[in-house]
């Protein structure tokens, strides 16, 4: 006569396995970067080819809505690039305003309003309707500065200001034509188009 053993579930410990996945978890929290809201937040067009924008040297034109934003990276760079514009267009900036200016995110103000938009909290800037940096024939802030920003680099680091175009994928063509058309004026025939990255099955 066949005797049957009572068969019991078995139980595993997951302690261990817990403490891992909390471990990681705050490995990842920990080490992660908040992304700093855009000024001007563009629907970037989609591309395959993956190729990374340089951390220094660096000027930024984001193009959306029919207004042009302006960005530079090293704090150096800014607070001559501010310097310089102010002398140009006979304004001043106290020193709290360049350093403010060295750390902020990119703007698009016409120079005479932008004290108003540094002394802002960050917060704030990005909810401000800022119209966009002029760049008619008759009011071409943005041709002074690109000009100005580019000379400061060369001042300041001794190369060249690489210039990278992010523009909206709705965005019209001429508005983009503009600004390249104020770009080859200054002799700058070579820049970056930034995209977003899309899968190549699609």
């Amino acid at each position: 006569m066949a005797v049957k053993t009572s068969k019991k579930a078995a139980s595993i410990d997951m302690t261990a396995m817990c403490d891992v996945a909390f471990l990681l978890l705050t490995f990842f929290i920990l080490t992660a970067t908040a992304k700093v809201p855009e000024a001007l937040p563009v629907d970037m067009p989609a591309s395959t080819v993956q190729s990374k924008l340089p951390e220094s040297n660096l000027a930024t034109l984001t193009i959306g809505k029919g207004k042009v934003f302006f960005d530079i990276k090293g704090k150096e760079v800014r607070i001559q690039t501010l310097e310089k514009m102010a002398e140009k267009y006979g304004l001043e900036f106290t020193d709290e305003n360049k350093t403010e200016f060295s750390l902020m995110e990119g703007f698009g103000v016409d120079i005479a309003s932008l004290k108003s938009i540094i002394e802002m909290k960050s917060a704030d800037r990005i909810k401000a309707d800022q119209p966009g940096i002029p760049k008619d024939s008759l009011d071409n802030q943005l041709a002074d500065w690109l000009k100005i920003a580019r000379q400061a680099n060369i001042d300041i680091n001794d190369k060249e200001l690489e210039i990278a175009i992010k523009g909206d994928s709705k965005e019209e063509y001429p508005s983009i034509k503009k600004v390249m058309d104020i770009l080859q004026d200054q002799g700058v025939n070579s820049f970056s188009l930034v995209t977003g990255l899309r899968g190549k099955n699609f």
